[in-house]
């Protein structure tokens, strides 16, 4: 959005003045991956909205860049280890770390990554690095959390939509959450403003992941820019298919456990008779209200913050750009 273009410009001179410091570093084995990833790009939301969160509060937006380089370092960390995890070949349409250099230096880079990100933390200023830290450590658990359940939903049998969105709120949602906080403490920010802004960052966190789950199936191939069905094919436990199998009766279940169970079915077969069911079931329109729900508890607590109100609306109409997919 144009109302952020300044605020990119100097995230993305920040981030390009990180990686011309890794370059410099040895051995290169293990620190040209980080350089790598961190090059890949990728939108950058979170550390712009860590410069976003200082911005609201009418302070220099440069006090945040400490923390915000932290955020991005700590989101390519988990990326790096994520694709190793699912021994993904590709990243941003690029070959994945682990597969260019390896699984060993992938981990070792990744866990550079990490200590990197602490290390650049501590470049804030003296008087806010306790409360960063605090929010910092607490979220990178959390998104270890959220990996760990996501992995163990693979072979749990029952899971709960209420499962599924504790495990994306901790898994995507926190990590956007702590990034707009983190803005906030750099600009000295109450903690009633600091939690509202917190709130109002996972509930956008939920309603993203949750409509990323609308677009695998319903969005136009040609916009969505990867294969659509890949959740279907691949068994994944999104919120489509956790409720529709809550609302199936009996005949319906019983199709399901057969779909995701055989193999003696093209893909394209089963994608579109999984999307029958899920039409049958109404859980598109299921997945578009829990969303919508999540947007509106994500304005509330915006409307609770005290801090500029044109920076407000602008953050509100960039949420909204957001979750502007068609689904």
């Amino acid at each position: 959005m144009q109302a952020y273009s300044s605020l990119f410009q100097r995230l993305n001179h920040a981030i390009q003045e990180q990686q011309n410091k890794l370059r410099e570093l040895s051995p290169k084995e293990m620190y040209n991956p980080m350089d790598y990833i961190i090059g890949l790009g990728g939108k950058r939301v979170r550390p712009l909205m860590t410069l976003v969160g200082c911005d609201l509060f009418d302070e220099n937006p440069d006090e945040a860049i400490p923390a915000a380089l932290a955020v991005e370092l700590f989101h390519n960390f988990s990326l790096i280890h994520d694709d190793i995890l699912d021994n993904a070949p590709l990243r941003r349409g690029s070959v994945t770390v682990h597969e260019k250099w390896g699984h060993g230096i992938g981990l070792l880079s990744g866990d550079g990554m990490l200590v990197k990100a602490y290390d650049v933390l501590s470049k804030s200023k003296s008087n806010y690095i306790p409360d960063l830290l605090r929010i910092f450590t607490k979220t990178g658990l959390e998104v270890c959390e959220g990996q760990q359940m996501d992995m163990n939903f693979e072979t749990t049998e029952y899971v709960s939509v209420a499962d599924y969105i504790e495990m994306i709120t901790k898994k995507t949602a926190v990590l956007l959450g702590c990034s707009l906080q983190m803005g906030a403490i750099c600009a000295n920010a109450s903690v009633d403003n600091q939690n509202h802004l917190y709130e109002f960052g996972k509930h956008i966190g939920i309603a993203f992941q949750i409509l990323d789950d609308l677009l695998d199936v319903y969005a136009e191939d040609e916009k969505f820019g990867k294969q659509l069905g890949g959740d279907i094919i691949s068994n994944k436990k999104t919120f489509l298919l956790l409720s529709a199998i809550q609302l199936a009766n009996e005949s319906q279940k019983k199709r399901f456990e057969q779909l995701l169970s055989t193999k003696d079915i093209s893909n394209l077969d089963k994608i579109t008779e999984v999307k029958q069911l899920y039409d049958a079931l109404a859980v598109r329109a299921l997945a578009v209200k829990e969303a919508n729900k999540h947007t509106e508890l994500a304005f509330e607590h915006l409307n609770e913050l005290s801090a500029n109100k044109e920076k407000l609306n602008n953050l509100k109409e960039f949420a909204r750009h957001l979750l502007n997919r068609e689904v």
